[in-house]
């Protein structure tokens, strides 16, 4: 993997920059370990709806135990990273990580719904702390005029995770005969996750992972505008406060797209079945993965907010084509709707922090806090789908869309990334 940094801004030198390509390639690995933890999730999803026979809306604990971890775990996340820097970040991460699918093993064991909720928890609170301090690390290694393209780079391989999460939990979890031996499925699933997690924490342990600050030249690239605080009005700045709405929003809609993905495509497509549905997912986030890579080239000839609006207000459209229930129709549209949800993560979170100077930690703990926003849909999706059917739930990530498409037009208009 090759990773370009560009041309040396003042301050920063070319050996210097060529130095962080390391660290880099250290940071963007990161992203396809909750890739993978959230790539599972989505499965697990239905397949607790099948072998515990929970409904729709109790399925969704999951995903309010999974983003319900980064509401409440992400500003002291934002304050380790502060007081102890990226390294230390990235490795009480994983360790955490690694504990939490660990408790999937008793969990599953004892066939427990609300034990998994509580596993998943601490599952997402290591992930929480690894993506303050992974998402923030990329974000400062290298000009920050390039930083939404930078993230962008390292969200594809997050993608990859994602990937392969549907894949394998499609082929193991939906497995035909008892439900005990789908559950040991689980168990060895997650076992296997947490000892290549811990593997990954001890190699980077060991990894040299400069702290970017004044003393390293990078300080200058991220200092907020000639005359502007950078404390708490800082993170005043309208275009940061509407930014960590709409990233709550937005991540709202892609957790509740996953999380009734399956049910949606299930009920529209005569004949598929829950482990068919789990391939479809798999393809969905391969189109989310072309999404990155994509838009990452798109990125070079057009504005961030220009991108982040197109593509707001065509995912828009093809929600509103998903709750109309048109046989097969529907999930096409839903399939397409990720390519278009590839960027806006990653460009929402470049263009909030935007300008933010010194308290650029301390707003990234509050973006990444934003993706607790993943509580507010699944159970309202949830309940709507049971009272109305599954395409009617798609409206609200409609809703969240077009939201998204106003950030972009005009709510990040004063980003100093444009």
């Amino acid at each position: 993997m090759v990773i370009e940094i560009d041309a040396a801004p003042p301050g920063l030198s070319q050996p210097d920059l060529r130095s962080l390509r390391g660290p880099l390639a250290f940071a963007v690995a990161c992203f396809v370990v909750w890739g993978l933890a959230y790539g599972l999730l989505d499965v697990l999803n239905k397949h607790f709806q099948e072998t515990l026979h929970v409904g729709k809306a109790q399925s969704t604990w999951l995903q309010m135990a999974y983003f319900g971890a980064y509401l409440v775990m992400s500003l002291p996340a934002g304050m380790l990273l502060q007081a102890r820097g990226y390294k230390f970040g990235i490795v009480f991460g994983l360790v955490v990580t690694a504990v939490g699918a660990l408790l999937f093993i008793p969990s599953a064991q004892l066939a427990s719904f609300p034990y998994f909720v509580a596993s998943m928890f601490v599952l997402a609170t290591g992930l929480c702390f690894l993506e303050t301090a992974a998402d923030t690390y990329v974000n400062v290694l290298g000009p920050p005029e390039h930083a939404s393209r930078r993230l962008n780079l390292a969200q594809s391989f997050n993608a990859l995770g994602v990937f392969f999460g549907p894949l394998i939990g499609g082929a193991l979890f939906f497995q035909e005969g008892a439900a005990d031996g789908a559950q040991q499925a689980v168990q060895a699933t997650y076992l296997a996750i947490a000892i290549a997690v811990l593997i990954f924490a001890a190699v980077v342990a060991r990894a040299r992972l400069p702290e970017l600050g004044a003393d390293h030249g990078l300080e200058t690239l991220h200092a907020a505008p000639a005359g502007a605080a950078a404390g708490p009005a800082t993170l005043a700045q309208r275009h940061f406060v509407f930014g960590v709405i709409t990233q709550a929003l937005y991540v709202g809609a892609q957790v509740g797209i996953g999380a009734f993905f399956i049910n949606l495509v299930t009920e529209t497509w005569q004949g598929l079945t829950s482990r068919d549905g789990a391939f479809l997912l798999s393809i969905a986030t391969a189109a989310y993965l072309v999404g990155r890579f994509a838009t990452t080239a798109l990125l070079l000839r057009f504005p961030p907010r220009a991108v982040l609006t197109a593509y707001g207000l065509i995912n828009l459209a093809l929600c509103v084509v998903v709750a109309g229930g048109i046989a097969k129709v529907s999930a096409v549209a839903l399939i397409a709707v990720f390519f278009f949800m590839s960027t806006m993560f990653a460009t929402i979170f470049t263009l909030g922090v935007a300008g933010l100077g010194a308290a650029t930690k301390r707003g990234a703990s509050l973006m990444v806090m934003a993706i607790g926003g993943g509580v507010l849909l699944p159970y309202p999706m949830g309940r709507i789908a049971e009272a109305y059917g599954t395409p009617a739930a798609f409206l609200l990530p409609a809703a969240c869309f077009a939201v998204v498409a106003a950030y972009g037009w005009r709510g990040a208009a004063r980003a100093t990334l444009g």
